[in-house]
């Protein structure tokens, strides 16, 4: 657009005004000689007339609109392609957009790059209108400031962080850690992560993307992500936090973070992997308030509680609590720990990692750099008269033989393992090695268990069971049988759930069941046995808590698998 010039000369125009004098100009040309300033920019040192002042006479003196602050919209039209950074930079922000005539207000009306690069930027047609700089900036914050997220902000303005392809530059990489803006944006991810109550942030890089997701309640949900371009930015961060080798991206690292938001302590696992399109990372949050909960809060049926806290009662033995990762097993473990957590006893725990201090229990941290592994820790931990011991996890032959052995002499050892359901825990163990003997006479009781979400109670409505779901499930439903489900609110995200609860089956070893062990009885004729002797699988549980309203039959199907 050609901006029509007027004859008339800016001191005129400020004159007939009224704004100012002749002798007023006469002075503000006399300093433009000698400072180099524009005449209005002169006037305004001077103190002569305001910077409005100015901008009003130079719109009319060119013909152009003036644009005071309530005659620019609010919010301003977003246009494609115009970022809220390249509007601050230039002081200029779009006014109204009729057809293919985009117009702007700028305090520049005579720059002739902000025209340009406006048709370049938007291929439209472009008018001018005049209006302060305070002005135009304070409509920008109003309309970007309240639609941009809090990573859009942080994000803005920051440069490519990457280096060149294959680049092995420690103090580039740790300068791009130690960045203000990278320190703001992984900040957020952990803060936003903790406040969702996540148990993890996956962090994955791809050709195009860099993909965030927290595991909320068990299921991964996509989160708003930063750009691909500050994917080696964000890595060293997290890992300068977590005290890896920010120089090394080929091998597998782990590390940890210990954080405090609103006096929470929370303990971060990080693990990366390398992959075709950079490290990929996973952040598990281990906050210490929601690891340890007592038995009673951990959604155990009336009867399997009694059952279960009579097995933690026993002055000797081995008691498994299996599921897969996630499932809550070590939660179950400590609640049991706390409710036997007498003067009188003694418990030593072995663990990967320690992941909440319990008052009064002696904790080891295993150590594998150092050779301080589950098997050599519980070798040890027996010499120092224990009466519970709880060993983290049962991963090969050598930590099974010392369990044994320390229940064998007379000490409760309890621990987890890795199985689909309680009485696969019996073929697991002889397939690592253990005499069936050894496990019929040590072995007290297993609990497998699972995590289901609970149906949100800002939003539960009745929604009766299908004949599919039922069918599905393998249940017998009584007549007239009320389910629910959550609609979805802003509570719980729009997911119809919040929190989680678990379900169990518990798997008391009997005369009967040591029979078996000892002729080494397939997985499915114990399983069998269990159920025929009234042991509750986990469908069963789970059936009894969606028919009291906690869950769904859709969560109780996702974790368990058909009862046999």
């Amino acid at each position: 657009m050609a901006i029509v010039t007027s004859t008339r000369l800016l001191g005129e125009i400020l004159i007939a005004d009224g704004i100012t004098t002749p002798e007023m100009i006469a002075l503000a040309l006399n300093r433009t000689r000698t400072t180099g300033e524009r005449l209005g920019e002169a006037l305004v040192g001077l103190g002569a007339v305001t910077k409005e002042d100015v901008l009003r006479a130079v719109a009319r003196q060119h013909n152009l609109p003036y644009l005071s602050r309530d005659e620019l919209p609010s919010p301003l039209p977003v246009i494609k392609n115009l970022s809220p950074k390249y509007l601050r930079q230039y002081v200029v922000c779009p006014v109204t957009v009729d057809g293919s005539l985009l117009t702007v207000a700028t305090s520049e009306p005579l720059n002739p790059v902000i025209v340009d690069d406006l048709r370049q930027w938007t291929g439209l047609s472009v008018r001018i209108v005049v209006s302060a700089p305070e002005v135009i900036l304070e409509a920008i914050d109003r309309t970007y400031d309240g639609a941009a997220t809090p990573l859009q902000r942080i994000v803005e303005g920051m440069e490519d962080e990457r280096g060149p392809e294959g680049e092995e530059d420690v103090n580039h990489l740790r300068d791009m850690a130690f960045e203000a803006p990278v320190i703001r944006l992984v900040n957020l991810l952990v803060e936003s992560a903790i406040a969702a109550e996540a148990s993890d942030i996956h962090i994955e890089p791809f050709e195009d993307t860099l993909r965030v997701r927290y595991r909320i309640d068990g299921i991964l949900y996509d989160q708003e992500s930063p750009p691909r371009r500050l994917r080696d930015a964000v890595t060293s961060r997290i890992k300068l936090m977590a005290e890896m080798n920010i120089a090394e991206r080929r091998l597998p690292q782990d590390g940890r973070i210990r954080v405090s938001l609103h006096g929470r302590r929370v303990d971060i696992r990080v693990s990366t992997i390398p992959t075709v399109h950079g490290e990929s990372i996973v952040m598990r949050l281990l906050d210490r308030q929601s690891v340890f909960l007592p038995l009673e809060r951990l959604g155990f049926g009336a009867e399997t509680l009694k059952r279960f806290e009579a097995l933690i009662e026993r002055p000797h033995g081995i008691l498994l609590v299996t599921g897969p990762t996630g499932s809550g097993k070590t939660t179950t473990l400590y609640g049991a720990l706390d409710k036997i957590n007498l003067p009188e006893r003694k418990i030593i725990t072995i663990e990967d990692p320690v992941e909440y201090q319990l008052k009064g229990v002696n904790q080891i941290p295993v150590k594998p750099k150092i050779g301080l592994t589950f098997a050599t820790g519980l070798r040890h931990i027996v010499r120092q008269d224990p009466d519970v011991i709880l060993v983290g996890e049962i991963r090969d032959l050598e930590t099974v033989d010392i369990a044994i052995q320390a229940a064998l002499t007379g000490h409760l050892v309890f621990s987890t393992l890795h199985t689909n359901d309680a009485p696969g825990a019996i073929p697991r163990l002889q397939d690592m090695g253990a005499e069936p003997y050894l496990v019929a006479s040590v072995l007290e009781g297993v609990l497998a268990q699972r995590l289901v979400r609970r149906i949100c109670p800002e939003c539960r409505t009745p929604a009766p069971p299908t004949a599919s779901d039922i069918e599905a499930l393998g249940v017998v439903a009584p007549p007239g049988v009320q389910l629910y489900r959550g609609r979805g609110c802003d509570q719980c995200r729009g997911t119809g759930y919040r929190g989680r609860t678990g379900i169990y089956e518990l798997f008391p070893i009997t005369e009967d069941v040591r029979s078996l062990i000892l002729r080494r009885a397939s997985s499915r004729e114990i399983r069998h046995l269990a159920i025929e002797a009234g042991m509750p699988t986990l469908r069963l549980d789970g059936w009894a808590k969606a028919c009291e309203g906690v869950t769904t039959i859709e969560e109780i199907l996702r974790v368990t698998q058909e009862d046999a």
